[in-house]
This record gives C-alpha cells, structure tokens and sequence, in this order.
C-alpha cells in the first residue's frame, strides 16, 4: 500500500488528506480513495489500511466518513457494466465509495478505473471486495449464470439486484439466495442511465428489510428509494405497473402523429400541442384512483356513455383518415362492456374493473 499526506489549511483547522493508491500485489484489490479529515480523526500507523477503506482479506475493518456528510465510506461491488452499471458505478464513486467492478467486456471498466474504480480479474474476485454487490445485468437468465456459481462467496453478503425483469423471476431467484445465505434485495430503477443519482431518479426496493434498512444511506445516493415490503418481486411489479402506464402514453402519442401526418402536420407540430393537452389532464389520475379504490364511480361529469361515444368518433375518423386504429380500439371494448352491464352514467374510470383480477 502507498500512502500520501499532504496537509492544507482551511480556515485555522489543518485538514488531511489521504491518498491511498491501488495495491501493486498481494491481497483484494482495491480502488484510490480521498477523504479529509481532522488529524484528531486520522490515527496513522497499522491503522492507516482502515482508513483507506480497505480490509484485509477475510478481515471486517472500520469505515471512514465518505464525501457524503457523514456517511461511512463502503466498499461496493457493481457487476454488470452496461449503460445502468456505469451510472451507478459513476454515481457511488462521485459520492467516495470505494467501488470494485466486473464486466464481461472488461474494457468497459476503463473509464470507471480512471475515476478510482477497480476493475476486478473475475466475478468471484469483485463478490469478495465488499458486503454489498449491486447488480445491473442484462436479465435474470445472466444473473443466474454469473451468481449461482458464487453461492460460498456470496454467503453473509448482501445482493441488491437491479436487472430488468418480472415479479416472478425476482421470487425465484430470492428463493436461491435464502437457500445460499445470501440477503436479497430486488429492485426496479426508474430513471434513464443518465439521470442515475439525480433528485429525478426513484427506485423501488423488495426483500430483506434488514438488508435495506442496512444500506438504506448508500441506496439513496442512486435515486429516492422506497422499501416496497419483503416480498422480493413487488418491486418489479410495481415497475412494471410504471411502464405499462409509460408506454399506454407511448401508444397514445404514436396514434396523434399518424393522424397529424394523414393531414400534413409535422410530429413536431402534434407533440407541441399534445405535452400541452396531456399536462392539463394529469390532475385527474389521482381523482380516479380514488374512484378505484373505494370502487364508488358516481360523476355528474365525464361518464361510461360520454366516453364511448367520443371514443367511438375519434374510431371511425382514424380510420377514414386511413390510419390504423388498433392502438385504441381495446380501450373502447371496455367501455362497450360496461354500457351493456348497465353502467352508463359511471365514472370512465370504472372501466378499470374490467381488468380487476381476484373477484
């Protein structure tokens, strides 16, 4: 280990920094960690490898306060270095974390080592680097292959798992790691890679409570993170609930622009104007949510029968304008099969019940 002091002035107090460049040989690897701390705080000597953030192999060692005001540095192991990996790798060595990671194209690394990443030799190699392993694979079938060979390494250790999947993957994989003593988290980002770590960004955790309530602090460098209960596939439930929404108004969008286009307006022209009109309207999801769960639809207002008509117009004029009309015609045979169960002068949001599992 090398270590480096260089003492500044910052006001009246001297502040320390450390330097502890990566190991040339011998023991885990680990990656270049900066802090400043008072000299009452920064005991030298044998004890100068705890405040590197290192521990010795097979050894738990102290943590030093992060750049984070007062979050104890932590090592952390990102497996997976895909679009996701890189921006939770970039955002936990942005908060002075001590990150060790693993691709299988290791030259995806090369930009994380330059900002004091370590690129570990193999998979089992970065498991060992740390008590929490993040995880952004490309699915479940490749978190499979790469962790189960890994049962010893990855005993005691927590698994935060953020691959994009389903509910039931999620179970079947936290059934794997109760069996291997390993603390499992799952979880579901919603944010895009590039706002990883950004007020923006909110992610959705299920599983050991006791996991989550342990790295609670560090989660939360990544997005808001909300602890969704200990069934381990509600967070990819509930992502997936986000992008079915997400992509009803994708659907949406794309059936305004080929109605545009039939009359010559540019995509530009028919989006401007859709933001506008769409933003306008998203007061009333939460007025129908409540209508959805007490399950009382009663409106004086936007009805059953309002709806299917105007519905029914925007039908048949779509397809008078020889656009496709399948992107909508779903949503009418719900309001069609409440009329005929005699709901008319309901809510529109009861055609919801319609899709109600369960009864």
């Amino acid at each position: 280990m090398i270590v480096s002091l260089t003492v500044r002035r910052a006001g009246e107090r001297p502040d320390v920094q450390l330097a502890c460049l990566p190991r040339s040989h011998g023991g885990p690897p680990s990656g270049l960690a900066r802090f400043l701390a008072p000299p009452a705080a920064l005991p030298l000597g044998p004890t100068v490898d705890r405040q590197c953030g290192r521990r010795r192999w097979g050894q738990r060692t102290e943590r030093p306060l992060a750049r984070t005001g007062g979050t104890p540095m932590t090592n952390v192991t990102v497996l997976g270095l895909g679009n996701l990996g890189q921006a939770l790798a970039a955002t936990l060595l942005t908060a002075g974390h001590s990150v060790t990671v693993w691709n299988r194209s290791p030259e995806k690394a090369a930009k994380l080592v330059e900002q004091g990443a370590v690129r570990a030799g193999s998979a089992a190699e970065a498991v060992a680097a740390a008590e929490l392993v993040v995880v952004a694979l490309l699915d479940y079938p490749t978190v499979h292959g790469v962790l189960e060979p890994l049962a010893e390494e990855l005993a005691g250790r927590t698994v935060a798992n953020l691959t994009s999947g389903t509910p039931e993957q999620a179970r079947a994989f936290a059934a794997w790691a109760e069996r291997s003593g390993v603390r499992y988290l799952d979880g579901a980002v919603m944010a895009v890679p590039q706002t990883v770590g950004t007020p923006g960004a909110f992610l959705f955790y299920s599983g050991s409570p006791e996991a989550y309530r342990e790295h609670h602090e560090l989660l939360a460098l990544l997005g808001e993170p909300r602890h969704l209960g200990e069934d381990p596939g509600l967070a990819l439930l509930q992502d997936v609930a986000l992008l079915s929404g997400m992509y009803g108004m994708f659907a949406g969008h794309f059936q305004a622009v080929a109605l545009g286009w039939s009359a010559g307006l540019s995509a530009v022209e028919v989006t401007a104007q859709l933001v506008r009109w769409l933003t306008a309207l998203l007061p009333a999801l939460p007025h129908f949510a409540a209508e959805m769960d007490s399950r009382d639809y009663t409106t004086e207002t936007s009805n059953i029968a309002i709806n299917a008509t105007g519905l029914g117009n925007i039908l048949r004029a779509t397809e008078r304008q020889g656009v496709p009309a399948g992107l909508l015609a779903p949503l009418q045979e719900l309001f069609l099969r409440q009329l005929d169960a005699g709901h008319a002068a309901a809510s529109l949001s009861r055609a919801v019940e319609e899709l109600r599992v369960g009864e």
